[in-house]
């Protein structure tokens, strides 16, 4: 076991070198909250809620918010205390020591890399409902992967190769762009709500838990919880709001009200779309032949879903790739139906893109670290971009995204993100009793209630995954582990006594979260 230390007192130095104005007050935290965490989830999510958990996946919206705003009052306390523009990686690296930090980082590459082509394949499904809607069509082998019956998903693909060129020959998404988007997603789903709503039938709510809360004894994965355990997926970004404590008005106050605020807000969004969708056409899990629960994502969901749709019945909830622009068109709103998905054709590339940023940047810090070989930080002379690890992660994530179905993908980046923040919190508890002296600009208010809460939250939603999501972190895990022993532990610069902290590089990729305008960037410099 390694317990190396990157010492907190040099992080905070760094830190302390570019001090960043404190100018957010709550108002401002709650929008930068709800920019961030409206986004992908619940445009390409809901159907896979449905399968899961039927009309009971409102419940699961709110288990998982309850769960994202315990996470993040811890995650806040100790983003206040080490103000770099790190991650979990680093704020592990000062607390628990090298290893578990490793593993945190290992996790997020995980994480970030598996939304992104989540995200990319959720694109696809929107493309080619629009493109349907046209009059166009595309091959059902070429828009699907093998796991849902197809051969490749190339729009997927596509869109993640094309973002992946972008961010190597240096494109960033500008903070004014991003608020431009985020206006165009919340326009979107409050137009939704707006026509969704008035048709509401009651008698679609019934049964309202198909599955139970734990799947009836039908395994992980089902149900209330394990549809909140896929629905985590839609409140990813809630974060920005912590690591935003340090360019904060008075963190004690406005910290945890952007944090609860942005999270209940976005909570009631999602209930209200849950409801205006399940009370239009009905959420009902769709069975096999023989009454046998259907895997969201299969090929035997995608076989039944056709056989209904040849039988002239109209498309369950459950069978789109398209969601929430599917029950529009259901009701007759054919354009504003084609409206919803314009809307998700344009914002999801950038979220594709804050995702890759993310991912690059762990990659990124890890290899100035010594954990990874430093060849993967070089920076191109002309694009001045780390261009090595963008290009490796963006191959990846074309190759996930060209071959696996969104919820299995984003059940497996949600499997990183709860190990994460299940090590945050535990870092909380385990800094209040080492270093009870130490400064925190934001304390969690009760703390010890708060923080066991948050871990036994996150370890729940996990083992309440899909049993293949979940064995996909101690698998990765594994291969990190001889990774590491192979390579970074004799080549850590902290082994080797070299103290550096590299999140705040000049040259590091920018933040998973593109900031609000007028507000600073990572890299110190006005957006």
């Amino acid at each position: 076991m390694s317990w190396r230390i990157k010492p907190l007192d040099a992080i905070l130095a760094t830190a302390e070198k570019k001090p960043l104005e404190r100018t957010l007050g709550a108002w401002q935290l709650t929008l930068l909250g709800v920019g961030a965490i409206i986004g992908t989830g619940i445009f390409v999510l809901t159907s896979e809620a449905a399968q899961k958990a039927g009309p009971g996946m409102m419940l699961a919206f709110v288990v998982a918010g309850l769960v994202c705003a315990v996470a993040a009052l811890c995650y806040s306390e100790i983003a206040s205390m080490v103000p770099v523009s790190g991650s979990a990686y680093t704020y592990t690296y000062a607390v628990m020591g090298e290893l578990l930090a490793w593993m945190v980082g290992w996790a997020l590459i995980l994480e970030y890399a598996v939304a992104a082509s989540a995200v990319s394949v959720g694109w696809s499904g929107y493309f080619v409902g629009l493109l349907n809607s046209w009059g166009l069509s595309l091959p059902a082998d070429f828009v699907m992967g093998p796991y849902a019956g197809g051969v490749v998903n190339l729009p997927a693909m596509l869109i993640a190769l094309l973002i992946t060129g972008l961010l190597m020959v240096g494109t960033t998404e500008s903070a004014r762009l991003n608020a431009v988007l985020v206006a165009i997603k919340v326009t979107a789903l409050t137009v939704f709500i707006a026509l969704t709503l008035p048709v509401i039938q009651g008698a679609n709510f019934q049964p309202f838990l198909p599955n139970g809360w734990l799947g009836n004894g039908h395994g992980a994965g089902l149900g209330v919880i394990g549809a909140a355990a896929s629905i985590f997926f839609a409140y990813v970004g809630f974060d920005a709001v912590s690591t935003a404590a340090e360019e904060t008005k008075n963190p004690q106050r406005n910290v945890p009200i952007g944090l609860i605020a942005s999270l209940a807000i976005c909570t009631v969004f999602y209930l209200l779309v849950a409801a205006g969708a399940i009370g239009a056409i009905g959420a009902q899990p769709v069975n096999g032949p023989n009454g046998e629960i259907l895997a969201p994502g299969t090929q035997a969901l995608t076989d039944q879903c056709r056989a209904i749709v040849a039988s002239g019945m109209t498309e369950p909830l459950v069978c789109s790739r398209e969601a929430l622009a599917h029950v529009l068109r259901a009701v007759g709103w054919q354009r504003i139906g084609d409206f919803i998905g314009i809307a998700a054709f344009l914002a999801l590339p950038s979220v594709i893109l804050i995702m890759l940023f993310g991912q690059t940047r762990i990659f990124f810090v890890m290899a100035r670290d010594g954990l990874l070989p430093e060849k993967l930080a070089t920076i191109h002379p002309k694009w001045k971009t780390p261009h090595i690890v963008t290009m490796i992660t963006g191959v990846a994530v074309a190759l996930f995204a060209a071959f696996l179905p969104v919820g299995k993908l984003a059940d497996i980046s949600n499997s990183g993100t709860l190990f994460a923040f299940f090590m945050v919190a535990i870092s909380v508890l385990i800094l209040r009793r080492t270093q009870p002296e130490r400064h925190r600009p934001f304390r969690t208010p009760a703390v010890w209630l708060v923080a066991p809460l948050a871990i036994f939250g996150t370890l729940g939603l996990y083992l309440n995954l899909p049993f293949d999501a979940k064995m996909v972190l101690p698998l990765w895990g594994g291969i990190g582990l001889v990774v590491y022993y192979l390579y970074g532990y004799r080549k850590s610069h902290v082994g080797r006594g070299i103290i550096d902290v590299h999140e705040d590089d000049a040259d590091a990729p920018p933040m998973p979260v593109p900031p609000m305008p007028g507000a600073h960037t990572p890299g110190g410099k006005d957006a």
